[in-house]
């Protein structure tokens, strides 16, 4: 739960509206929301900021990083968020790492995508799609077929788990490493 918690908060933090979530996503929305880009272009008609160039988003102890976020916002209010390229969420309570990640606002959903690793600890998870429901904190991790091509698992889900203090374990390299 806290890995699949990572990504939600790296979503959330972006729009400070947005961050009134449950404290239990791993970051606390009272905090400043600092956003650090090579450039930021807004696009008044179509109602969206772009921030492209290893942008850098923090909030407390979580940390979104993506080679560009856009926010799309009808009216004022975000509805849509998309980070795109290496995207990254570090927290507390882990990382998760994907090609590309969505936050629709009204469905409260998050999804990432492409090649999904989560990572706490020594702990290991692989996959090519993540979806969150921020509503009632389910969340499920898939390997789907078409993407098969691009996961090292074929089209399967995948997992490592180590006992608490295994040195070295969930290394690449190492024997039955997702």
């Amino acid at each position: 739960m806290k890995l699949r918690s990572a990504a939600i908060a790296g979503l959330l933090m972006i729009h400070p509206a947005l961050a009134a979530e449950p404290p239990a996503l791993g970051f606390n929305a009272e905090q400043p929301i600092a956003v650090n880009a090579e450039s930021f272009t807004a696009d008044l008609n179509a109602e969206a900021g772009t921030y492209t160039g290893n942008v850098i988003v923090v909030q407390g102890e979580v940390k979104l990083r993506a080679d560009t976020i856009v926010v799309t916002a009808p009216q004022g209010k975000a509805s849509r968020m998309e980070a795109r390229g290496n995207v990254i969420v570090d927290s507390p309570s882990g990382t998760a790492k994907g090609d590309a990640a969505v936050f629709d606002v009204p469905r409260r959903m998050v999804r990432l995508t492409g090649r999904v690793v989560l990572t706490k600890d020594d702990n290991v998870m692989r996959g090519t799609a993540l979806e969150v429901e921020i509503a009632t904190g389910k969340a499920r991790l898939t390997a789907g077929a078409a993407d098969a091509a691009q996961s090292p698992g074929r089209g399967r889900v995948e997992g490592l788990f180590n006992p608490q203090g295994t040195p070295g374990a969930g290394q690449p390299g190492g024997s039955g490493n997702p």
